[in-house]
């Protein structure tokens, strides 16, 4: 017993003495786990990336970004569990949905001292690093370095806050708000455009501070295509002669569907004229019409704004002299929308594909994960809305598409049910970290992207719950159950609403089959299956709570004003 005790201690000995900083020849013989390369745009519709083989996007190709999908894999049926900005990033962070990692609804803070995915796969040896859009209040913890966004940030001459003095941070050390506000954070307003600045900031970590010992976890966070989507100046007239195709559904009556007819995200109804549609008051004119905020274009620089008023003029000009009404005018709303849309990613395109040229330039290439996606879906149209917070498809769906070469089989296709919540468990499976995940939520996909579990074997359900409301767009509190097949949703606080689809049939959801008695038994079954899933992610009366009816009509006033007067064209 003696011997096989002193056996033992000999080998624990020796295991130990493989990680230590005296034998980086034994380290160096040995693989590095992956390098994992987040890239995540805002507000980026899967229909908008060409590798989805959407009818917009033939129109307007993104070919870097469907490198990613030729070189690895596309996921069919990522959902994220919130649709909106801040609570979605906290969900990726955390791998935990929002009512337990604290962050619901924009605006809120997040707790930063909470486990995240940086600082678990700090402590498996992992360089950590942040670029872009942050937008969580507070800083970030668990990065060895970022350079961030003053919180939206802003797509000419935005403002950077960043570390001024890595070397001096004491890597145990639980950093705080304050901490970072007084001694290590420093604030410039750089001159450039945005996606350009956060691409070549991305570049120069890669090229100057990446450690070569170490694998290292970069999240590359773009601020484009957020609204109020402004193309690079190159971009201008990208699309100006393309004529998109609007969804079949884009004036859609919302029969059956409460929430849905009191939204205020309707393009031709909610978005304002000049900061959104870059329209002008009148012919001849610069002069913007309704822009509620006047920020966006006064931070350009006269050369900047005298090419961006240049590019518009004629174009506005035209729409001047048509003298549009009713659907025609809606219709022209709409491609504008598109033409800008589109014309703001192709700078996020063309960044992917110099972030990927340096990848193979250098070799990084073949021991780095990269993945592309967006912090949720986004509307082009669909239902005649922009933007999402919605359970319905556009919304909730977020485009991924991955590259390893090696693990990832190139050119394959996952149609499991797969979320951002499982973004976490999935790094830390590839990062050799599974010994961390006891206090996520989500699942390792890994298996999926080996080909050691079917996409049908993988998830039957996926939960999701908004509750920013009262708020921008007025879209309702709801939370609901997605199948492979069938989805049910539950809208509350000022309504009491069900909706149940049958996405088979009704892909568009368009018909809310709540009522059909032929669904009877599907609908009992997917109640049976929500009530499951929210006990098993500990879901709780408080997710429930209702806004007072004084907070409501407060923000109906607000957003009636901010709307301003000039919806009557």
């Amino acid at each position: 017993m003696k011997n096989l005790l002193y056996i033992l201690l000999v080998f624990n000995l020796l295991a130990a003495c493989k990680h230590t900083p005296e034998n980086k020849s034994v380290q160096n013989k040995t693989k590095l786990p992956p390098n994992i390369l987040f890239i995540m745009a805002d507000d980026h519709a899967a229909q908008a990336i060409s590798a989805y083989r959407h009818e917009i996007s033939k129109l307007a190709p993104t070919p870097n970004i469907d490198r990613i999908a030729t070189n690895g894999v596309v996921f069919k049926n990522n959902f994220c569990t919130n649709s909106v900005c801040g609570p979605s990033r906290a969900v990726i962070l955390t791998g935990k949905h929002s009512h337990i990692n604290g962050f619901r609804k924009n605006g809120e803070i997040f707790d930063g001292n909470q486990p995240t995915l940086p600082k678990k796969l700090k402590k498996l040896g992992y360089q950590t690093a942040i670029i872009g859009k942050w937008h969580l209040h507070g800083f970030p913890q668990g990065f060895d370095y970022w350079k961030i966004l003053n919180d939206q940030g802003n797509y000419y001459n935005p403002e950077f806050i960043h570390l001024k003095d890595t070397a001096s941070i004491d890597k145990n050390y639980v950093d705080t708000t304050a901490h970072w506000a007084v001694n290590m954070k420093d604030t410039a307003i750089v001159k450039g455009y945005v996606t350009d600045l956060i691409t070549d900031y991305a570049i120069d970590w890669l090229k100057e501070k990446k450690q070569a010992d170490k694998p290292f976890f970069m999240m590359v966070h773009h601020k484009a295509p957020h609204r109020n989507w402004m193309p690079a100046l190159r971009h201008l007239n990208k699309y100006d002669s393309i004529k998109f195709p609007l969804p079949a559904t884009y004036f859609a009556s919302h029969e059956g569907q409460q929430a849905a007819k009191e939204q205020l995200q309707t393009i031709y109804k909610d978005m304002y004229e000049g900061h959104d549609l870059k329209m002008t008051k009148h012919y001849g004119t610069p002069e913007l019409a309704h822009n509620p905020w006047k920020i966006d274009f006064e931070r350009m620089t006269p050369h900047q704004r005298s090419v961006w008023d240049s590019a518009y003029q004629a174009k506005n000009d035209a729409f001047h002299k048509a003298n549009l009404k009713g659907e025609e005018m809606a219709e022209w709303k709409g491609q504008r929308y598109l033409q800008d849309y589109m014309a703001t990613i192709a700078s996020v395109d063309e960044g992917v594909g110099k972030i990927l040229d340096y990848l193979e330039e250098t070799g990084l290439d073949k021991n780095t994960l990269v993945v592309y996606t967006s912090d949720q879906g986004f509307y082009l149209g669909e239902k005649g809305w922009f933007d999402k917070r919605f359970m319905y498809e556009e919304s909730m769906r977020m485009p991924l598409l991955m590259q390893l070469p090696g693990v990832i089989e190139s050119g394959t296709t996952i149609e499991a049910l797969t979320q951002n919540l499982d973004f976490a468990d999935t790094f830390l499976d590839f990062a050799g970290g599974n010994q961390l995940n006891d206090d996520m939520q989500g699942e390792s996909f890994k298996p999926l992207l080996e080909g050691k579990i079917k996409d049908e074997n993988f998830r039957d359900v996926i939960y999701y719950h908004y509750y920013d409301f009262p708020a921008f767009h007025m879209v309702k509190k709801h939370y609901g159950v997605r199948s492979r097949r069938y989805k049910l949703m539950h809208f509350y606080d000022d309504i009491d609403a069900w909706e149940f689809y049958d996405l088979e049939k009704d892909p568009q959801e368009l018909h809310n089959a709540i009522n059909d008695k032929e669904y009877e038994d599907e609908i009992n079954m997917m109640r049976y299956k929500l009530d499951s899933i929210q006990k098993y992610y500990r879901v709780t009366e408080k997710e429930f709570e209702k806004a007072s009816k004084v907070e409501i009509e407060k923000a109906y006033k607000t957003f009636e004003k901010l709307r301003g007067n000039s919806n009557k064209n």
